[in-house]
């Protein structure tokens, strides 16, 4: 399966927002102990693999050796609060050694790396406890530093502890903007330090696996991915929007099992008692299984416990919000579509000021590209897409006599890349969607080869930093088409590499019922417009850029280590391609500034802006208690921001919001369908 899928889809990973019916954990998989032999032969199939058919052809040598250091070290410390310098030598002694460990399949290092970190950090969370009783003064002008890129690691443990110190002071100030102080907020904070080294000590040799191999893959580029059996699964769940369970999204919040979302139509919303904010304490199977204590327990694991065929029972213990009482629930488990990224379409009524005509304009809102990749393997006919549903929508709006039409990819951090050709060739008439380049350099077109559209209106393309692979095919395609405008952020994520998904076990087992080894999601191919060019690190620029704290985020492919370059593909695609009318886009754009400029809401935005833009010069946050929660107010705008993108990509908003940013896009697709008319 080919896809095309943004690593840093901030939408998922800001809120760490796991489901019960879908979760990406990051970690899964055996007991910690020794290297396993199965571990190892893993390990030598994921260095072969990506030696051998990366797309940019990098030898497993000393710098991928480097990176893959900095990086497993990184993944494990990320703000350096466990590991001493001390201990940074001792492991970057071997800097240059980990691809030929890789080649003999040796992983003991790996081992030795975590067993020291769970020392440091068994020692840290005891100094922790202490500072959570300590008295602070929160008058002294000091700060907390939010540059860890740049942050040395502690030199002494004195230096370290007073790096805690301030943590544990912004622990309570944090806690204190929340509404909680005093005995609670100490009780809540031991909670939680308890809990993370409880879950940290929970770690099993697959989850390590996953980790040290991804530090590896991923030095390579940010796509390339090791994923456990459990990981690769949840992969496929995401894919295919169903999986079997009660329909429950949770969080992990200090040490218990949380409830944050009841999906509607499944199996806990049908049952009725389960209800957002209940906290899960234990787990039973069927009706008379023991129930399983599940505080303290890794979210990947109560996941796992809930989770089950269809029709069969679970019991689960749960304390309800503002209670101290527990009360068992029985569920039986079902099928649960997963319809928050699926496509979504409503049909907006507008009238432009001064003119008296109702426009009527199809909005389809496009959180991914999925599509059912067992249903297409087994050969089903209607196996579930983006494709299908999307064309659904546009015969619906077609019925209800659209003047024009939105497509919402702004939240899409892409996905299949079939998915993206076959949309793209709902709104052309034939003619090439995407070029591939291979790693020796062979180029091959990618078209759309039905005749006809399902909608030939005018077209806007709605984008932000958050709109990546394929999403970015499908935007590209439509501008060099000449069958539509782009609105949003100056420019798109900007990756430009496709990703294959490998199955370990059936690749190196041809049996009936291979072992389940986990999977293997490489880059291989590089994408281009038809125009030629790639997207890689540039995106698709916007025709027309409205305001927003998102075009200024370090959320771009350019933002994360070791992207692969831009490139472009000098043989055209055979067709020539639809020039589009650069005097209406700029009359448009000159419209759209005009309205901005004269909008409170707009300037009240760029302000935020500006304020914005400063404190990610500052990297650092004041623990001063009066500047922390000035410097909070003004950070309101981007916790604004990234919380009702979170609700969008959730498919907790309407379709289309009733916001002055999207009256904004409704004004210029307005124009752009009356100058069409015209």
């Amino acid at each position: 399966m080919t896809t095309v899928t943004s690593r840093k889809n901030i939408l998922r990973t800001a809120a760490t927002l796991l489901l019960v019916s879908f979760c990406i954990p990051f970690l899964t998989g055996t007991e910690i102990g020794e290297p396993s032999t199965k571990n190892r032969q893993i390990a030598l199939m994921v260095r072969g693999i990506v030696s051998s058919q990366h797309l940019t052809r990098h030898e497993l040598d000393d710098e991928i050796s480097q990176r893959a250091m900095s990086t497993f070290i990184d993944r494990l410390d990320p703000m350096k609060l466990y590991f001493l310098e001390e201990d940074i030598k001792v492991f970057e002694a071997k800097k240059l050694e980990l691809d030929d460990m890789l080649k003999k399949g040796e992983l003991q290092f790996a081992h030795d790396v975590f067993l020291q970190y769970m020392t440091r950090m068994e020692e840290s969370i005891e100094i922790v406890h202490k500072l959570i009783d300590t008295e602070h003064d929160y008058q002294v002008e000091e700060y907390i530093s939010t540059d860890w890129d740049n942050l040395k690691f502690a030199t002494s443990r004195d230096e370290l502890t007073d790096r805690w110190r301030k943590r544990i002071k912004y622990n309570f100030l944090v806690l204190k903007g929340d509404k909680t102080e005093g005995k609670e907020a100490n009780e809540r904070l031991h909670r939680r330090y308890d809990s993370q080294l409880k879950q940290m000590q929970q770690t099993k040799s697959d989850e390590l696996l996953e980790i040290f191999l991804t530090a590896v893959t991923t030095s390579y580029d940010p796509h390339t991915t090791y994923m456990s059996p459990t990981t690769s699964e949840n992969f496929e769940i995401q894919m295919r929007l169903n999986l079997d369970g009660i329909g429950a999204q949770l969080t992990l919040e200090d040490g218990y099992t949380k409830v944050t979302k009841i999906i509607p139509g499944g199996a806990a919303d049908k049952h009725g008692e389960l209800k957002t904010g209940d906290r899960i304490v234990s787990v039973g199977q069927d009706t008379e299984g023991e129930m399983q204590d599940v505080i303290d327990m890794k979210l990947n694991d109560v996941v796992s416990l809930i989770r089950g065929k269809p029709g069969s029972t679970v019991r689960l213990g749960v304390i309800p919000e503002k209670s101290t009482e527990s009360k068992v629930l029985t569920i039986k488990r079902a099928k649960i579509e997963l319809k928050d990224s699926e496509a979504r379409g409503d049909v907006i009524e507008y009238k432009s000021p001064g003119s008296k005509k109702t426009l009527r304009i199809g909005v389809i809102n496009l959180p991914s590209f999925y599509m059912d990749m067992d249903a297409a393997r087994r050969g089903e006919k209607d196996y579930r897409s983006t494709t299908r549903d999307c064309r659904r929508l546009i015969e619906e709006f077609t019925e209800q006599g659209i003047d024009g039409m939105i497509m919402d990819l702004s939240t899409n951090g892409g996905g299949s890349l079939t998915e993206s050709i076959d949309l793209t060739g709902l709104f052309i008439d034939l003619g090439t969607v995407v070029q591939v380049k291979d790693p020796s350099g062979r180029v091959q077109q990618y078209d759309d080869r039905t005749k006809g559209t399902s909608y030939d209106g005018p077209l806007v393309v709605l984008c932000s930093k958050f709109s990546a692979s394929a999403s970015e095919i499908f935007a590209g395609a439509i501008v060099d088409h000449g069958r539509g405008i782009v609105i949003g952020d100056s420019t798109t994520h900007g990756k430009g590499t496709v990703q294959n998904f490998l199955e370990l076990g059936s690749r190196f087992f041809n049996i009936s019922n291979p072992p389940n080894l986990g999977a293997l999601k490489i880059t291989m191919q590089q994408f281009y417009r038809p125009g030629g060019d790639s997207t890689q690190q540039r995106g698709v620029y916007s025709d027309i850029i409205l305001p927003s704290i998102t075009d200024h985020m370090k959320v771009s492919e350019s933002d994360l280590d070791y992207p692969v370059a831009f490139d472009k593909v000098e043989n055209e695609v055979s067709e020539v391609l639809s020039a589009r009318n650069a005097d209406l886009i700029a009359s448009l754009k000159k419209s759209s500034e005009k309205r901005v400029k004269n909008s409170k809401e707009f300037q009240k935005l760029l302000g935020q802006i500006d304020e914005y833009k400063k404190q990610q010069v500052e990297k650092r946050v004041s623990l001063k208690e009066e500047d922390f929660f000035a410097k909070k107010e003004e950070n309101s705008a981007q916790e604004e921001a990234q919380e009702n993108l979170e609700k969008r990509a959730n498919g907790e908003t309407a379709v289309f919001p009733d916001t002055f940013y999207n009256k904004e896009v409704l004004n210029i697709t307005g124009e752009y369908i009356q100058s069409q008319s015209k």
